[in-house]
């Protein structure tokens, strides 16, 4: 496979969103759940009203020590934000 077949391959996957609505609560807990449910892209913390506080890209294969300053960012907002919704990208 030439480069262009390899770069078109790579632009071809497709990615599904999913949002979730949590209290701060439950930010943490659905954070970690979706990490580990896997093939996650990118996440994005949205407030109430909808505007982005912070968005999390993520490379596959993203593990242990790499996340943890990202779960002490949520554990932070968690504390800060009563309702949020969560976007979650994936590849299929």
């Amino acid at each position: 496979m030439d480069q262009k077949n390899s770069e078109r391959s790579a632009m071809s996957k497709q990615t599904k969103n999913e949002t979730f609505k949590v209290n701060g609560e439950e930010l943490l807990k659905k954070v970690k759940e979706v990490l580990h449910e896997g093939n996650v892209r990118k996440i994005t913390i949205s407030d109430k009203e909808g505007k982005e506080i912070v968005v999390f890209p993520l490379t596959i294969g993203v593990i242990g020590a790499v996340l943890v300053p990202v779960l002490a960012a949520v554990g932070t907002i968690a504390a800060l934000v009563t309702e949020c919704s969560i976007t979650v990208e994936r590849e299929e």
